[in-house]
């Protein structure tokens, strides 16, 4: 990083890299430019308007497509930039069904609300991501309200016939965040923009589920409004009553790093790590979608044994001596390499490590795979 070369940002100096956008420059040095369009790995498009900053000539330029120069001088928060910032937000809350404002519910409410829910999938009283919207942040943030504007009243309905997205189109501010996050992140290429109709649409308008769409969810992470939600997830939990546990995903070996969103001992959801390698937030349909058969009733509590055709419960202690005595003859008899182990990926990691000592360790056979490779 060449020292020579210095950008002021609020009167402080800063250096920078040759290309570097005034955005990446301020969020390296912790300065907060906010954003709503913005995504790593994407180019920029500016479509929020929210990341305005005033230059020393006072012109507004946007940091997330504006290249740092040598002794350029912006401001983040003037009174100029904080107006620009209140009509952009007053903007996007006019543009659909954002009710932002609206008070949260309390867990008598919440618990009554859920019910309707279940009555009626259609219930929009209160937006799935209340209390976890970008939009609404930067609307307190600014104490921004969209009364005295004219709305405009989507007549889009929403699109809940896959089984792991909804795509409510009243609530989508165009932020173009999905599309780049599906065609340049992913490189899957199944949504795009229809400006006609002020639509992110599939080819054709089809549905996700009749698309090409593989279902990573990448487009539900990026989204920063309630216009894509999980299914499982929309109006059954808030985000405040969730704890955030970080994890390797199992699935396969390429070692994802996610989060386990955890309500009452119940995994409720699953995102991946941004900024963390190997997939930067990235995920496959398995590792964002695929964790419902933790929670599952039908799961084994106790050891069964076969006797006469039929299963029975079992004690740990009669089912490892049993598991034990016939591990042991079958090796003393045939060898060690004639026997296999078979892993799984709806366990631990943890699990998987040991089922693999144990069959090189123990059982003294290197027989053991994984069911991600069968």
């Amino acid at each position: 990083m060449n020292s020579q070369d210095n950008i002021t940002i609020n009167g402080n100096k800063f250096p920078f890299e040759s290309g570097e956008t005034i955005l990446e420059v301020a969020q390296r040095n912790d300065v907060d430019i906010p954003t709503l369009c913005y995504l790593k790995r994407a180019h920029s498009s500016g479509n929020c308007g929210m990341c305005v900053v005033e230059m020393k000539s006072g012109e507004l330029v946007q940091a997330c497509s504006t290249i740092a120069s040598n002794n350029m001088k912006i401001l983040t928060e003037s009174p100029k930039v904080i107006e620009s910032r209140k009509k952009n937000i007053q903007r996007m809350l006019s543009s659909g069904n954002h009710n932002c404002a609206a008070r949260g519910y309390d867990d008598q409410d919440w618990s009554q609300f859920q019910v309707n829910v279940q009555k009626d999938d259609k219930c929009d009283s209160l937006c799935p991501v209340w209390g976890d919207c970008r939009l609404q942040d930067l609307a307190y943030r600014y104490q921004v309200t969209a009364e005295g504007l004219p709305g405009t009243k989507s007549t889009l309905p929403i699109e809940d016939v896959n089984p792991f997205i909804v795509r409510d189109f009243s609530r989508c501010i165009m932020c173009g965040r999905c599309v780049r996050a599906c065609n340049e992140v992913q490189v899957n290429n199944a949504i795009k923009f229809n400006t006609d109709v002020n639509k992110i649409i599939t080819d054709d308008d089809k549905a996700l589920k009749e698309s090409e769409c593989v279902f990573c969810g990448e487009c539900v992470q990026a989204c920063p409004v309630g216009a894509l939600v999980e299914k499982d997830v929309r109006y059954h939990t808030r985000h405040w009553e969730t704890k955030k546990i970080r994890t390797t995903c199992s699935y396969c070996g390429v070692g994802c790093q996610i989060y386990l969103h955890v309500k009452e001992n119940k995994v409720v959801k699953v995102t991946g790590v941004e900024g963390a390698p190997p997939n930067y937030g990235s995920l496959c349909v398995k590792g964002r979608f695929g964790f419902n058969f933790v929670n599952s009733p039908e799961r084994l509590t106790t050891p069964l044994i076969k006797e006469n055709g039929e299963f029975r419960d079992a004690t740990w202690e009669e089912a490892l001596d049993l598991v034990a005595k016939k591990l042991s003859g079958i090796k003393n008899e045939f060898g060690a390499d004639s026997i296999g182990v078979l892993t799984s990926a709806r366990v631990s990691n943890e699990e998987n490590y040991i089922a693999n000592k144990f069959a090189r360790a123990v059982l003294k056979t290197n027989n053991i795979d994984h069911c991600a490779r069968l």
